[in-house]
């Protein structure tokens, strides 16, 4: 399924590739992050890393793409809330894919509350506990 289909996010901010599984309790996706990502010009222009707040936004965007996916938010938008317990444990530079394995601790159709790791040459790059509102978009 495009990813476009399952997030409102478009680039310069949508950090999610590809959605490679999906079920209620894990969700597996992808980001490969080019060295043409905007964000490297300034952090650092010397020797690019991607930020840590865009791991944990790519963690938590793939677990919103997987929940829409399974169909159990309908078309409602989900708004990160809190994050808590991230650890960063390896740099992510330019041209590196990021495996993104998430697991559903709680859904409801108020909320979703999600774990994650972000995995990079089998390594753990990034790893954090996040919470997302669920609702419309204001109009």
């Amino acid at each position: 399924m495009n990813i476009t289909s399952l997030l409102p996010h478009r680039a310069p901010f949508l950090f999610v590739d590809e959605i490679e599984e999906a079920s209620d309790e894990r969700i597996v996706g992808t980001r490969t992050f080019p060295a043409s990502e905007p964000f490297f010009a300034g952090h650092f222009p010397d020797y690019p890393v991607v930020p840590g707040v865009i791991l944990v936004e790519s963690m938590a965007q793939c677990g919103g793409a997987g929940i829409r996916q399974l169909g159990t938010i309908g078309e409602k938008l989900f708004f990160l809330a809190s994050v808590n317990n991230v650890k960063f444990r390896r740099q992510v530079r330019p041209g590196d894919t990021v495996r993104m394995e998430i697991e559903n601790l709680r859904i409801s159709p108020r909320m979703l509350k999600q774990k994650g790791r972000a995995i990079v040459d089998g390594e753990v790059a990034c790893e954090a506990e996040w919470m997302c509102l669920v609702g419309d978009a204001p109009q």
